[in-house]
């Protein structure tokens, strides 16, 4: 199972918080992870204790930054979420319904299906919103 396919739906939200809220300079404070999520400290505190296990933040003086391999991760789901939003569009489904459609099962599809959808579609430029697809790994490593 991919990293990806690991995390829950909570944890993705909460690496998009971080993310979301970090600044070159500085971290993230729990306060404010916890506002992004809409829940108490002590329930973002769980999460990203969870994340912290798994090498995607560090945590340092109450800060919460995202770890390489946290950011690699979010790109990783953007172009799951991008992928699929866009093989839904080209069903017919307006672009917030290829949206919510896509999140339904964007954390559960495999890199491979990703790329075989991304293939089928044409390799599109941009998702039904007209944000930019990350390429694909194999088009990342000839760069």
């Amino acid at each position: 199972m991919e990293a990806l396919q690991r995390l829950t739906r909570r944890q993705l939200d909460t690496l998009q918080a971080v993310q979301a809220a970090e600044t070159p300079e500085r971290g993230v404070s729990l306060q404010a992870v916890a506002a992004r999520l809409g829940v108490r400290p002590p329930s973002a505190l769980d999460h990203l204790t969870q994340l912290e296990a798994m090498t995607l933040v560090t945590r340092y003086r109450g800060k919460t930054r995202l770890t390489p391999k946290g950011t690699s991760l979010l790109l990783e789901y953007l172009r799951h979420h991008r992928v699929t939003e866009s093989a839904f569009s080209h069903l017919g489904l307006s672009p917030d319904e290829a949206c919510r459609a896509a999140r339904e099962v964007d954390l559960a599809v495999s890199h491979r299906t990703v790329d075989q959808l991304c293939s089928a579609g044409g390799h599109p430029s941009t998702c039904a919103h007209g944000e930019p697809i990350p390429p694909c790994e194999t088009v990342r490593r000839k760069r």
